[in-house]
């Protein structure tokens, strides 16, 4: 039977969080709102909208919320160029697609965004599909990212392995039954990971390759 290897990206195979966190917080800071940094970092990896009501809150002015996000794609897009894979992160899913796992991106970036990272990871002859936040009515933590990579993977969930670096990552996964490991290269402590469902946590890409004879894709 076919097998999915479902990754999230941001973090988890591109280290762009702290990229991120800045370009939210300044985002934020031309809108008039102080946000701390470590708020942010806590923040990514929700889609945009929902972590604008996640900094700010239900009851801000929601009439930010598109200027926000739209000064954070243009601060973010500065980088587009010079986005850095992490350490063996393409070798990572060429060997899995070598060893007869089908690939699959689940991710909230698209368009530009999604194009510049898959240029980082340099491994799109591994890559079978992706699913994109704009594929679905609701993004991470909700399950329908991951729901929706198995479905293009034509994988049910007991033969997939999800592989991400945040809670939102973990609880998505958790949520749509299927095998979470935990990255810690995207900056959240392994205790966190642990707690909203990870089953194995690893440094980065090249740990998880590493370890693949011993590890959740054995």
């Amino acid at each position: 039977m076919e097998r999915a290897a479902v990754f999230d990206v941001d973090g988890t195979l591109v280290d762009t969080n702290h990229l991120h966190v800045t370009a939210w917080w300044e985002a934020f800071r031309q809108a008039g709102h102080q946000v701390p940094m470590h708020a942010v970092h806590r923040a990514v990896g929700l889609p945009s909208t929902d972590l604008i009501a996640h900094l700010l809150g239900e009851d801000r002015d929601t009439g930010q919320d598109d200027g926000i996000s739209a000064a954070h794609k243009a601060l973010y897009g500065q980088y587009f160029d010079r986005l850095p894979a992490l350490p063996d992160a393409g070798n990572l899913l060429r060997r899995l697609a070598a060893d007869g796992w089908t690939v699959v991106l689940a991710t909230s970036a698209g368009g530009a965004e999604l194009s510049a990272l898959r240029r980082a990871i340099d491994a799109d002859d591994a890559i079978t599909a992706t699913a994109s936040a704009d594929d679905v009515d609701a993004g991470k933590p909700a399950p329908e990212p991951v729901q929706h990579a198995l479905e293009l993977a034509g994988v049910p969930a007991e033969r997939a392995v999800f592989v991400g670096d945040t809670v939102w990552d973990m609880r998505a996964g958790s949520s749509a039954g299927v095998r979470c490991v935990g990255m810690l290269c995207g900056g959240i402590p392994r205790a966190d990971l642990v707690d909203a469902g990870a089953d194995a946590v690893y440094d980065d890409p090249a740990a998880l390759l590493a370890d693949l004879a011993n590890g959740p894709f054995a």
